[in-house]
Order: structure tokens, then sequence, then C-alpha cells
């Protein structure tokens, strides 16, 4: 059956490159991800992804932390700006701020992130020097609902790469990075179609719990 439901307003939070976004907007331009970015939320003027979403006649606002003296006032300047565009879904793409308990409620259900490491394993940052350093075997990324507890959300996908013996940070990077770009757009996909909600605390897909994440073979 095809789904004819409206494209899900959405808003893209970024503080730099945007490779990311980059893979949502082209997703979207093949008609293959149901979503109407509303908006590009930077709160550093500098980055990149800007550029990359004025590129493709996407809105773009800028609203820099350092203007704020406490971090639940910028998040407060944050929430009025996003809640402006009708956004449904906010989607953190390469945003470098830990969000205030006060800003991950109001949008609870409805916040996103992705973070390259197979969760909950090395949360944070530097994620791929402590594979490395672990030994892992295999590393990869997660798409995670957003809670208060940092990378602690209900993970609902992950996809995995093979940790190499002559890999570094910046080859292990670079192999992830390629299975974020199609990972996340698959995730958001489920949440635009309705197939994807956060329940009482639990990820829900399909009408099925996601007791362990949906792993993606990318």
């Amino acid at each position: 059956m095809t789904d004819t439901r409206p494209p899900l307003p959405v808003v893209v939070l970024i503080s730099g490159g945007g490779t990311n976004l980059q893979a949502m907007i082209d997703t979207q331009q093949r008609g293959e991800l149901g979503i109407d970015i509303r908006a590009v939320i930077s709160n550093r003027a500098d980055a990149f992804g800007l550029e990359r979403a004025r590129r493709a006649g996407i809105a773009t606002t800028v609203v820099e932390h350092t203007r704020f003296a406490e971090r639940a006032e910028f998040d407060r300047a944050l929430q009025s700006t996003i809640d402006a565009t009708g956004a449904r879904l906010v989607i953190l793409a390469g945003f470098m701020r830990i969000l205030t308990p006060a800003f991950v409620q109001h949008y609870a259900g409805r916040l996103l992130n992705i973070h390259p490491s197979l969760l909950p394993k090395h949360r944070g940052l530097r994620t791929h020097e402590g594979a490395l350093a672990a030994r892992d075997a295999q590393h990869g990324a997660s798409v995670h609902f957003v809670t208060t507890e940092l990378d602690g959300g209900p993970v609902i996908a992950q996809a995995r790469v093979p940790v190499l013996a002559h890999d570094t940070a910046a080859t292990l990077a670079e192999r992830v990075r390629a299975q974020e770009h199609i990972l996340y757009p698959i995730v958001i996909g489920w949440y635009a179609a309705g197939r994807l909600s956060l329940d009482d605390g639990v990820a829900v897909l399909d009408d099925q719990v996601l007791n362990v994440p949906r792993l993606v073979n990318l």
C-alpha cells in the first residue's frame, strides 16, 4: 500500500560539516524520505552544514550558544526557534551541545540522535579511539531516542563495521560515517511513516518493542 500521508515537518540541528544532513537531503530529493525539512539550525555560524542547507533551498537559523550566560537560556531560545517552524520531529546531526532535561522532556519521543558507536559501548566523545583501545572486533553507529541520560536513550537501530588490524581512528571513523549516512535516513523514514515511536520509555517499531536494536545490514 502506498503511504499517502503528507511529509513530516522536521528540524535538523547541527554544529559542523553536516554530512548526515546531506544524506537526508539527498534521500529526500530522491523521493525516498517522507520529511519536509523546515529549517536547519546551528549553534555555530561557521558550520558548513548551513551552506549545504542553503544550496538545497532550506531555511537556516543560527542560535549561538556563546550569546547566552546559561545553558538553560540557550535551550529556551533554541526551543522557541524550533517550535516556530511547526516541526514534529527534531533530528540531531552532529549537534555538539548537551541539552537540558527541560528541553529533552519538551520533545520526548520526538528527538532522535545518531552516535558513532555500538551503544551502550563508548558513550560521549572519541568513540573510535575507544573502540581501538578496547580491541573491539566490531564498531559502528547507533540511532536512538534522546533522553536526559547522555547517549542513554532507547537504541532503535545499529549498523556495524569490522575493526581491521590496520585501522586508525581516522580510517575507522570514515567507514562508520559511511554507514551513518545510510542508517539515519532509514530510521527517520520509519518515524515519518508512523512505524516508530517511543512508548513508556521504550522504542516500538511496527507495534513491536525493540528489546534489542534492529540491526540494519548495509
